[in-house]
């Protein structure tokens, strides 16, 4: 049975949160002297003199509605990065508690745990990247307080069995954690659909990828709004800035963009895909439900990359990652980028 109150560390149950001038005071007045801003207006641009809203309603009206999901289960952060900090420090004991990991994925979840003096438990994917019976019996056997399953996964790019993945929903004691960073390129539902089934169920997503908004940092978080509590009630009071908010709404308020974006990403993906298994030195093109492709190169990966750092071209080298021995990630470019990848590698020992 899953407990929130029990899960979280116990410093934090009852700790009172930093009460900003703008938790204390909302909307607009005719003389605002409670923030200790600077009254005469900004140098360079004149509109950002006063703190944001530190809850971002706006936004989250928006985004809720973009979603379906109701406002209060939706926090937001300086890229999820933040989020992934915050889930760790709300749970997790330093020096005490664990948080489990399935390799190869994001390099992240293992920064923040020893950035908090969390030990890391691994489970290593199959040789396909996937969940098996006996990793989900792995995980459900597990004390950790938080799993990562991150899905479509990164580096590899494929979505994890919803399965599996809903059986360890089902048994995990702790929070499980599903980082979508690249779920809008995916056919399949986002697991934001199951929120109501699963109350430890926690959803990562980005403005940074589908929409094209690295540059602001925006990360969501989509729980129940008892966990979402908890998140604002131990973020930095003013984590998102007046300018991200409001490029933020400029960009939900303009979806078709979006949509023409991700669609031609799409088409980009299955270019690649279609062309890179005729290349001599591509051993394996593996399926991607992301914005990019891992490829094992033979016989020598780190070659050619150099190769292609020569020729002005930068990809990922995952060959160290676990299951990974000899790939590049390459990430989903211009029409025009694209066509001069694809014949730089044809250049290749030529």
């Amino acid at each position: 049975m899953f407990n929130l109150d029990s899960l979280v560390r116990p410093n934090l149950r009852d700790m009172k949160p930093y009460s900003s001038a703008r938790d204390e005071f909302q909307g607009e007045a005719q003389v605002m002297l409670d923030a200790n801003e600077n009254s005469l207006g900004s140098a360079g641009p004149d509109q950002f003199n006063r703190y944001p809203d530190p809850l971002q309603r706006a936004v989250k009206q928006e985004l809720a509605q973009f979603k379906a999901v109701r406002p209060e289960q939706i926090f937001l952060g300086n890229g999820s990065d933040e989020a992934i900090d915050l889930l760790v420090r709300l749970t997790c004991v330093p020096g005490q508690d664990s948080l489990l990991i399935l390799p190869p994925t994001y390099g992240m979840y293992e920064v923040a745990a020893n950035l908090n003096d969390v030990r890391v438990e691994r489970l290593q994917l199959t040789p396909d990247f996937q969940l098996s019976p006996e990793i989900v019996a792995s995980v459900l056997a597990s004390d950790a307080k938080i799993v990562w399953l991150c899905s479509p996964n990164n580096p590899t790019g494929n979505l994890l069995h919803a399965e599996y993945m809903e059986e360890i929903l089902r048994g995990f004691r702790g929070l499980v954690v599903v980082d979508e960073a690249y779920a809008d390129f995916a056919a399949a539902p986002s697991w934001t659909t199951r929120l109501a089934e699963f109350p430890n169920l926690v959803v990562l997503q980005t403005f940074s990828k589908a929409w094209g908004l690295a540059g602001l940092r925006l990360g969501m978080a989509f729980a129940s709004p008892e966990i979402i509590g908890y998140l604002n009630k131990i973020k930095p009071p003013y984590n998102v800035s007046e300018a991200t908010q409001r490029f933020a709404l400029q960009a939900l308020r303009d979806a078709d963009r979006f949509e023409s974006l991700r669609q031609q990403l799409l088409v980009g993906r299955d270019w690649l895909a279609e062309r890179l298994p005729a290349l001599p030195i591509v051993a394996e093109v593996f399926p991607s439900d992301a914005n990019f492709l891992l490829v094992r190169f033979h016989p020598d990966a780190t070659a050619v990359y150099d190769f292609l750092v020569a020729r002005g071209i930068i990809v990922r080298n995952r060959t160290t990652q676990p299951g990974c021995a000899g790939t590049l990630r390459l990430t989903v470019g211009t029409p025009a980028e694209n066509e001069l990848l694809l014949q730089a590698l044809r250049e290749f020992n030529a």
